[in-house]
């Protein structure tokens, strides 16, 4: 059976005109060659027996290179012999396409053997080239130190045996296409990596944008619920006192359910306050987070009746209104946590300022939140406490021990550039 069809591309010397003699279409095929290697490594999918591999057979003698390119041919399809008839286009060679091992007559006119390994072996991008240097029976000793000082990985003697050619030859390419494939691998995870995070971004200032959304949604609902709703039950309020004072004596069962809708409407009036809080606080857009976190604990420790301690730092903060609206919301967050959980008898709420970031800690002394349940993604306020704090460039930690109760604590940059 003859051998497998070969790609042979040959480099022979430029003659006076400056045109190459057999050669001359073959920097045409090592051009569309390495268009193709480009393109194996470009795409990021090369399996090892799908990336290209080249030899570079370098010989003065043109019957020693058709010799070993005989003997290659017999390696399959998927190698491509590039020879060159002498140092100088060896280096050419280098500078055009990678190889997978470079075969290298030892002594030629001109640039010789050793002379043209130390050149390519200077050169960043085949530093690391293996070189097979060629060489006669007669060299000696010393000859074959020279070829390992300038970096022969081993030495074949003319004429070649060629079941060895090959065997060393095939151990160099196959190195190569695995190590091809798995650059182009890492390549292909980086390209994914990249996607992941770019979709992350995408994702994360999507969320930014919703959360300023919903705040605005918030402040404008909470401001018509205050100004139309809450005008109105003051209104109401105001006729039906004014009504229970012209009410004539005697009868006592009209005033007594005028009372009781007085009460009605002032419970109504308190509900509509604090929904209108919930949604928008305006100790936080008048006063400032601090202020708000302050006034919040009060509120807190009125409505539930657990004891609310509050260390807030003397000097002033200056963050810009997003950002102190989304930890405002994490801080309620915490506390509605420990009035529906935590089964506390009080908290301690300490903030601080610290290179740069703020540090805000909830401490309570209830029974003390499991571990599974704070890393949960069930558990839709934590998500959103996480979700605030990776949008602003911080995190957020909940310890938890049972019958100890529960920490949770929010660290972020002050600034966006922070």
């Amino acid at each position: 059976m003859s051998p497998p069809a070969r790609r042979v591309v040959k480099f022979g010397r430029a003659d006076s005109s400056g045109a190459q003699q057999s050669g001359l279409r073959g920097p045409v095929r090592a051009e569309a060659n390495s268009d193709a290697e480009a393109a194996v490594f470009k795409s990021g999918k090369a399996q090892p027996g799908a990336v290209p591999a080249s030899v570079l057979v370098v010989d003065d003698d043109p019957k020693s290179l058709l010799a070993i390119e005989g003997l290659l041919s017999e390696l399959g399809s998927s190698v491509n012999v590039v020879s060159a008839s002498s140092g100088e286009d060896a280096l050419r060679r280098v500078l055009e396409r990678d190889f997978a091992v470079i075969v290298l007559d030892a002594r030629m006119p001109g640039i010789d053997g050793f002379a043209t390994a130390r050149l390519i072996h200077t050169r960043e991008r085949s530093r690391h080239t293996p070189i097979i240097f060629l060489t006669g029976e007669y060299d000696d000793a010393t000859s074959i130190f020279r070829g390992y000082e300038a970096g022969a990985v081993d030495y074949i003697v003319k004429p070649p045996i060629p079941e060895m050619l090959r065997s060393k030859i095939s151990v160099f390419v196959d190195l190569y296409k695995t190590s091809a494939a798995l650059r182009c691998e890492i390549l292909e995870r980086e390209r994914v990596e990249g996607d992941l995070r770019a979709s992350e971004e995408t994702l994360r200032a999507l969320a930014a944008r919703l959360q300023s959304v919903r705040e605005e949604e918030s402040s404008r609902v909470a401001r018509e619920i205050h100004e139309e709703l809450g005008q109105a039950l003051t209104g109401l309020k105001m006729d039906l006192t004014s009504f229970a004072r012209r009410a004539t004596g005697g009868q006592g069962a009209l005033e007594e359910n005028l009372q009781s809708m007085l009460g009605l409407i002032d419970d109504t009036i308190r509900s509509v306050k604090r929904i209108a809080s919930r949604l928008r606080s305006e100790a936080l857009e008048q006063l400032g987070l601090l202020a708000a976190i302050a006034w919040h604990g009060r509120d807190f420790q009125m409505r539930t009746g657990i004891r609310c301690k509050i260390s807030l730092p003397e000097e002033a903060l200056v963050m810009d209104p997003e950002r102190s609206t989304a930890v405002f919301r994490v801080f309620q967050e915490m506390l509605t946590n420990v009035e529906r959980h935590a089964n506390a008898t009080k908290v301690d709420v300490s903030m601080e300022f610290t290179q740069g970031r703020l540090e805000l800690a909830v401490r309570d002394n209830g029974c003390g939140i499991a571990q599974e349940h704070a890393r949960s993604s069930r558990s839709f306020g934590l998500v959103g406490m996480r979700e605030r704090a990776m949008l602003l460039g911080g995190d957020i930690r909940i310890d938890g021990e049972r019958g100890k109760g529960t920490c949770a604590s929010l660290s972020v940059p002050l600034s966006s550039t922070a």
